[in-house]
């Protein structure tokens, strides 16, 4: 894939837990199949419970319905992504999953590039004012998860955070500021998004960062997920999950069962 990396960190102590680590990638560029634009997907298991982990970057476009593509670019992936069946022995007591949905936790994080239905000004105005509420009922995700359109039975935290495209490079300023032409001028957006799928998931933080690296915020979260541990036994893990970007959060991680994490 062009662009698009995905990299998943284990603690240690959690090593020998982890397996049958599988990848797929789906590509939906130009021609709806060179990878500009897609997705990479890894699957795990930890202890008993099975993990996917999306990483995408969706159609881009600013015109009326332009969402529509990003909408199918979202059911392509989830139809297309096929994990390799794993060697099994006749003993084993569980079918590994091979497509996303089949799996029992899953986190999707990345470029989504749905846009705001605003015009510059009136989003300017709305930012100006802290008002993330009015400019969130205007979010074309929110208005397509909402119409049951996209992501059926997958959720998002609150967004309490400013929108993370388009910045200025190594300036806190949006693009629109700093460009005369108003055709090149960019509406702020929240494009960065994480979201979850599954039982056992519960989001304990989820915010933006402030690298200037690049023309986007890095947007990260933090997780507590139930996993099993075998015997009916659950276990809870704590950590940082799904960041997007180049930031460094100071949150820490922990694992530990459940009840009181240790750290």
């Amino acid at each position: 894939m062009v662009g698009l990396f995905l990299s998943v960190w284990v603690k240690k102590e959690l090593v020998e837990h982890v397996g049958h680590l599988r990848v797929d990638c789906v590509g939906r560029g130009i021609m709806r199949w060179l990878g500009n634009k897609g997705c990479i997907a890894m699957s795990m298991t930890l202890h008993h419970t099975s993990l996917c982990f999306v990483c995408s970057h969706l159609a881009s476009g600013e015109k009326e319905g332009d969402e529509v593509r990003r909408n199918a670019d979202v059911a392509e992936i989830l139809k297309s992504a096929h994990f390799p069946r794993a060697c099994k022995s006749p003993s084993a007591q569980r079918v590994l999953p091979e497509r996303i949905l089949e799996h029992d936790k899953m986190i999707w994080l990345g470029d989504l590039n749905y846009r705001v239905s605003l015009s510059y000004e009136e989003t300017r105005t709305l930012l100006e004012e802290n008002d993330w509420d009015a400019l969130l009922e205007k979010d074309q995700l929110m208005i397509e998860r909402e119409a049951g359109r996209v992501f059926g039975g997958w959720k998002e935290g609150k967004i309490s955070f400013a929108p993370t495209y388009k910045y200025t490079q190594n300036s806190d300023a949006y693009a629109g500021e700093t460009v005369k032409s108003k055709k090149k001028r960019r509406t702020p957006r929240r494009c960065d998004r994480i979201l979850w799928h599954g039982d056992g998931i519960e989001q304990l933080q989820y915010l933006r960062g402030e690298s200037r690296f690049s023309d986007h915020r890095p947007v990260w979260g933090v997780f507590a997920v139930e996993v099993e541990a075998g015997g009916g036994r659950m276990r809870s893990c704590y950590s940082m999950s799904a960041r997007i970007g180049h930031d460094k959060p100071g949150s820490p991680q922990r694992h530990g069962s459940s009840g009181e994490p240790s750290s």
